[in-house]
């Protein structure tokens, strides 16, 4: 039987991510309207350019360029979601795991081809040239460490936005009041301009924590969640490599990815349809 091939994960929109983002935005216009705000009192280009120009040129200066480029690329991460589902994936393995008992590891040539996951494609074509278990687990832990540092770095980027923008919002508050302080004989435009400069402190603080400090939060959710999944597959295929039986290696995986108390419905059918034969 060969191993299906696995479908590559698609974009879907992460409705966490647009929600909140949405009821953060909306509650606070929402608040300042039944304070008898408008929305224009806010609406304020200058500030919006003092600030995320500002942010934006700190970040250049204190990050490597192509650390903030692959960060820039990264954005959509918190966003959509690309993420494997560890169900489909332990299937594949149990497959694998199924047509390697009986034929031996080289009969998995054929199949790698049709792996898209890159990781577990490496790390099976690995297995089945004939490498070292220890030797192969060296090697794709050492990927996974190096992928993580990666999007720590990634995600860091976004943490010092997140610092530094509330700093900026205050320098253009304090920009918009040196210009009021030129106008002082006119008691009705100072009252004007002092509200219009501390906008520039509500954006700097809105920005760094409606989304600047929650992008790296949620960069960082994906990097653990991706590394979780690439161990899943490095423990699959170290226990196909030891000629594990099948059932074993489904029950190892399952607890492995979820843990015994948190089991979905289709993984508890899974796991009594494969302790009922043991039991006969």
């Amino acid at each position: 039987m060969a191993a299906p091939g696995g479908k590559k994960p698609g974009s879907k929109p992460d409705i966490s991510s647009l929600a909140g983002l949405a009821i953060a935005i909306g509650g606070i216009l929402g608040g300042l309207i039944l304070e008898g705000g408008k929305v224009t009192d806010v609406a304020q280009i200058t500030a919006a350019v003092i600030v995320l120009g500002g942010t934006i040129g700190a970040v250049m200066l204190s990050t490597p360029l192509p650390v903030l480029l692959s960060a820039a690329k990264q954005l959509s991460q918190v966003f959509f979601d690309r993420s494997h589902g560890p169900d489909g994936i332990i299937e594949q393995i149990i497959a694998l795991a199924g047509k390697a008992r009986k034929n031996g590891m080289v009969s998995l040539e054929n199949d790698v081809d049709q792996i898209d996951d890159p990781f577990l494609k490496k790390a099976l074509s690995l297995a089945v040239d004939g490498t070292d278990l220890q030797e192969l687990r060296k090697m794709m832990e050492l990927e996974i460490a190096l992928e993580e540092q990666q999007a720590e770095a990634e995600a860091k980027v976004y943490e010092l936005a997140g610092g530094y923008a509330p700093t900026v919002g205050i320098i253009g508050a304090v920009l918009g009041l040196i210009q009021v302080m030129k106008h002082l004989e006119n008691i009705e435009e100072v009252g004007h301009g002092i509200a219009v400069a501390f906008v520039a402190t509500v954006y700097g603080v809105a920005a760094a924590n409606l989304f600047f400090l929650p992008a790296a939060g949620k960069l960082k959710a994906r990097a653990h969640h991706s590394a979780q999944t690439k161990e899943l597959m490095l423990e699959g295929v170290g226990s196909i490599v030891e000629g594990m039986n099948p059932k074993l290696i489904l029950i190892k995986l399952e607890a492995y990815a979820h843990g015994s108390a948190g089991k979905t419905k289709k993984e508890k059918q899974r796991a009594g349809a494969v302790s009922q034969p043991a039991s006969a």
